[in-house]
C-alpha cells in the first residue's frame, strides 16, 4: 500500500547487505555504483545536515533554532531530490520557495549586524564555530551538486538551495557571535609574517 506524501518512512531493518559490493539503490530502485556523483552529493548533504544537528546540540538562539530545524528536514528533502532521477515526476523536488525563505532568513539575521570591514575566520564562540563546519561542508555539497549535475539531469534548485544555504550559515555564525558578545576573529593578512 503506498504511502502519503507526509508519513514518514518505515524502516524494519536497517541493513540489508545489499551495498556490500559497492552498489546501492536511487530513490526509483535503480542500482548504481556507490561512487556515483548522486551518491557523493547527497552523501555530503546527510554530513552537512549532522553538522547541523551538531550545531542544535548546543544552546543557540532560539531564533536560529527553529530555522536550523527546518532546514535539518529541508536537507532531508535536498537528498531524496537527488535520490531520484529527475525525469520521474511527482516527485519531492526542492523549489524556489525554499530558496526564498532562505534568502528571507539571510536578510532578517543579517540587519542586525555590523558591516564586515574583513574576512571572517570560523570561530568565536561554540555555536559559531559549529556553524562554520556545517558552512564548509555546505560549501562541498554543493560542489558535488553541481558535479552531479555535470553527469545526470539534476534539479538546478538543488544548487541554488546548497549556495543559500551556505550564506545562511556563514550569516548565522555572525549572528551566534554577536548573541554571545564573541568578537568575530578577523583576517589580518600577513599578521603572521
Amino acid at each position: 500500500m503506498p504511502r502519503d506524501r507526509d508519513e514518514p518512512v518505515r524502516l524494519t531493518k536497517i541493513y540489508t547487505r545489499g551495498g556490500d559490493a559497492g552498489e546501492t539503490s536511487l530513490g526509483d530502485g535503480s542500482r548504481v555504483s556507490k561512487l556515483d556523483a548522486r551518491i557523493a552529493a547527497y552523501g555530503t548533504v546527510d554530513e552537512l545536515n549532522s553538522a547541523v544537528g551538531l550545531v542544535l546540540a548546543a544552546p543557540c538562539p532560539d531564533a536560529m533554532r527553529a530555522v536550523l530545524g527546518r532546514i535539518q528536514n529541508e536537507l532531508f528533502d535536498l537528498g531524496a531530490d537527488l535520490s531520484v532521477p529527475l525525469e520521474l515526476d511527482a516527485r519531492l523536488r526542492v523549489t524556489q520557495q525554499q530558496v526564498d525563505a532562505l534568502e528571507h532568513d539571510c536578510d532578517r539575521f543579517n540587519a542586525e549586524l555590523p558591516a564586515l570591514k574583513s574576512f571572517v575566520l570560523p570561530g568565536g564562540g561554540e555555536p559559531a564555530a559549529r556553524l562554520h563546519v556545517a558552512r564548509a561542508i555546505c560549501r562541498r555539497a554543493e560542489r558535488e551538486a553541481f558535479t552531479a549535475s555535470a553527469l545526470h539531469a539534476v534539479n538546478p534548485f538543488v544548487r541554488t538551495y546548497l549556495n543559500r544555504l551556505s550564506d545562511l550559515l556563514f550569516i548565522l555564525a555572525r549572528a551566534a557571535n554577536a548573541a554571545d558578545g564573541h568578537e568575530e576573529p578577523l583576517w589580518r593578512p600577513g599578521s603572521s609574517a
